[in-house]
């Protein structure tokens, strides 16, 4: 402890662990590269990988609770992870994360997070025009991002373009739109399928596009 700050620190790796937030190991880690026995070199080696991040929001859920209900704005999510759980796992997402109305889903590449994107938007659509759907059904927002991330936590995903999906997914795509970063963009730019159209925001500091399937 430092002799300029006169109160308790919880260090203990196993004890910070319990929050949920990181691994045991992930704190250790954490601990040695403060202490100067791990680089930042080796823990970038260690810890990252290069992955694709969708991140889907759902419109209107604290609207809904205000408005309809808290059992009706929870079974809205309901049926959008009943909806979206068998695309993602026909696309072999690398790894699913629920938190309240967000879904976190990796994927190994971009190509297959936009081709979900597509696909969501479409199924959800289809049931909310269903029988199935409730009176006041959910639409998604999505954001997409792609490249290097830390593969700690719980949607095993930090770093920049976590950051920037969700701040796409979560506050700036409206209902049944797609947003992506500019990796994305470079990435899947000569893709046939699909338009791309760059976007600009004041409350935005960094370059996200609109994408949309070719009719």
């Amino acid at each position: 402890m430092a002799g300029d700050y006169p109160y308790e620190l919880l260090e203990h790796p196993q004890e910070l662990a319990a929050f949920g937030e990181w691994s045991e190991e992930v704190y250790r880690d954490f601990q040695a590269c403060q202490l100067g026995r791990m680089s930042e070199a080796q823990f970038i080696a260690k810890h990252q990988a290069r992955k694709a991040i969708l991140v889907l929001d759902m419109t209107g859920f604290t609207e809904a609770a205000q408005k309809f209900g808290e059992l009706a704005s929870l079974l809205r999510i309901y049926d959008v992870q009943k909806v979206c759980a068998p695309i993602f796992r026909q696309h072999r997402a690398a790894l699913i994360h629920a938190f309240a109305d967000d879904l976190t889903v990796i994927f190994d590449d971009p190509g297959t997070a936009l081709d979900v994107a597509f696909e969501v938007h479409h199924r959800i659509d289809v049931f909310n025009r269903s029988s199935l759907a409730s009176a006041h059904p959910a639409r998604c927002c999505i954001g997409i991002g792609y490249g290097d991330i830390f593969a700690i936590g719980p949607n095993l995903a930090m770093g920049d373009e976590m950051n920037m999906a969700s701040k796409l997914g979560e506050d700036t795509a409206r209902g049944g739109e797609t947003l992506t970063t500019a990796n994305v963009y470079k990435a899947l730019r000569h893709r046939g399928d699909c338009t791309f159209q760059a976007q600009s925001s004041d409350d935005l500091i960094f370059p996200y596009y609109t994408v949309q399937r070719n009719r």
